[in-house]
Order: structure tokens, then sequence, then C-alpha cells
């Protein structure tokens, strides 16, 4: 049977907020997969949300009976265990990011799912934003020295327990791992308001450098990565999924009065085919279902995430100063 002639993927959502929503809605509209049904421990938003999607609400273990495969959308305290039920009913699962919050489970979970062969997707969406699948095919052609993230924000509406790193900078650290591809040997940090503003600086095995900022303080939204590279300066925008490449020209030479010389700047705006990075995401981890092969993110991605974002976040755990003593 070819890929065309195949039946679509039955998959279903663990968990239904706002993230899980968005894998409802994206599931129905991807051509590869049928939305069976969701998973909600709020069992009356569970029933809301199905009636908005025009599916089916099911208690967990009537939906794992009749899916393929599943997004995991719960809080994260909840990843391991969900993941684990999962796993051990042979369902094939994505779990969104903070892949875990205990590195030791994210491991057993890599561990188990290896066991039961089953595919194990972890959700870092900047990974399927079509100006960052555009910019890992020209990396090789870049002779990187440096690396600057910012994803920058106003104050959100909602409460959410993450910190700004875990919450936030945990996306571009994922993807300076993935662009580096080397050991992290140094990690310095700062932190304040409350957590909600974080930056960091990483250096790796080769000497290049990373800086990070991530915040929930900032009024003006930015998500952006700058490389600084040999001979070249690249500007990644990942809410407009556009790249820009900026070379210096060969001088020009002039004489007047004495011999001087001048540079122009060559920008260049790369072609990037523009898309929902969520419908990247879940149509790579129908693929990688379909086909039994490793997806784009492990969970071994997943780890070396959270391990970095961890050990940024308690380097920029906020500091209060010691009393003063006025006696």
């Amino acid at each position: 049977m070819s890929e065309s002639e195949q039946p679509p993927l039955r998959v279903g959502v663990i968990g239904v907020g706002s993230m899980g929503q968005n894998h409802v809605r994206v599931y129905r509209e991807l051509p590869e997969t049928k939305l069976v049904g969701l998973y909600d421990a709020d069992h009356e938003r569970s029933e809301d949300v199905a009636d908005a999607f025009g599916t089916d609400a099911f208690e967990l273990d009537e939906l794992l009976d009749a899916v393929d495969a599943v997004s995991i959308a719960v809080p994260t305290p909840y990843h391991y265990e969900t993941a684990r039920e999962c796993i051990d009913a042979g369902v094939d699962v994505l779990v969104e990011k903070p892949f875990v919050e205990d590195l030791e489970n994210g491991r057993r979970l890599i561990e188990f799912a290896d066991q039961r062969d089953v595919i194990l997707q972890v959700g870092h969406i900047e990974r399927f934003n079509p100006a960052v699948m555009t910019l890992m095919d020209l990396i090789d052609d870049l002779d990187i020295i440096a690396l600057d993230a910012q994803r920058l924000g106003p104050p959100l509406e909602r409460d959410i327990e993450d910190t700004a790193v875990m919450d936030l900078m945990i996306h571009d650290l994922d993807i300076l791992l993935s662009i580096l591809d080397e050991e992290v040997e140094q990690v310095y940090a700062a932190g304040t308001r409350q957590s909600n503003y974080a930056t960091a600086t990483i250096q790796t095995s080769s000497g290049r450098i990373g800086e990070l900022t991530a915040s929930r303080v900032t009024q003006q939204k930015v998500r952006q990565l700058t490389i600084t590279a040999e001979r070249c300066r690249v500007v990644v925008d990942y809410t407009d999924q556009s790249i820009e490449i900026t070379r210096q020209s060969l001088p020009e030479y002039a004489r007047e009065k004495s011999f001087r010389y001048r540079h122009e700047n060559v920008v260049e705006q790369v072609l990037v085919e523009r898309r929902e990075p969520l419908k990247n995401e879940l149509s790579a981890f129908a693929e990688a279902v379909r086909t039994r092969s490793e997806p784009l993110v492990t969970g071994e991605d997943g780890i070396r995430a959270l391990d970095l974002a961890r050990e940024i976040d308690e380097l920029a755990a906020d500091r209060k100063p010691a009393p003063t003593d006025t006696a």
C-alpha cells in the first residue's frame, strides 16, 4: 500500500488546556491524521472542548484503546505518569515541553519506550518553525562564532508556574544545542523580577558562545535568533518566519585627495515557505509513527534542553540582598 493509500493515523489528545486545544484543532485539519477524541482530568472541560471541536470525550483508558498515537499536553508534573501509561498501552506519544520535571524520570521514559518499541517525541515546536527548518539547511555553510537568542514579551494575562527560563528560554536552548551539536562547558546566568526575566551565556567545547534572554516583562514581543559567522550575520525572526543574511562586499577604493575605501553590505532575504509550526510538528510526529523512524526531537533532546535549563534556572534564581544592620 502506498503512503497516499494508507488510512489516516488514529490520534487523540490528553490534556485540553490552551496548548492541548491547539493540538485538537490541528489534528482535525491534517489529512494524515484522524482525531478520535480527547481526555482531560477536568471532565467538564473535556466535554466542552469535545463539543466545540466536534469530537468525543473519553476516559483515559478508553482513549488509549482507540488510538495509535497521542499528544500529551497536561501540566508538566503529570508528564511522566501520563506518558508511562500511554507507553505501557503501546501508544506512541508526543510529550509537550518541558519533557518532564525530573531528569531521571525522563531517562526512564526513554528506556521504557525503547523496550516497548514506542515512538517518543518531545514538543519543542520551534524546531518545526519553517524559518528554523530552512536555517538548518544553511548551517553547514556557516562558520559560527556566536548566537544571540531573544524571546521577550509583556506580562501574561494568565498564571503560569514555570519561570521564564523553563517556559521561554528552553525553546532557544533546544535550538542552540541542535545547531552547535557539542558539549556546553561553561554557563553563566542572572535573573530578576521573580524569575520573569533571565539572561544566560553558554560556551561550548570549541569556544563558541550563546547569549540568551527570556522575558515576560518586556513591552514588545520579540522572537529572534542572530548568528554571527565568519563571513556573514544571519537574523532569524520566528514570528515573521523570515531569514535575513548580511554580507560585506569587497572594499571599493576611491582616490579623492587621498586614498579611501568603503564597504557596502549585501542583504539577502532567504526564501522560507511559511506554515504553522504546530502543523509541521504534528505531521512529522505522524510520519515518525507511520515509518517507525526516529523523530526529529527525541527524548534525549528533551533531556539535554531540560538539563541545561535547570542549571540556568538555578543560577538565575532571584537573590534578595541580606538585610542591612542599621543598629
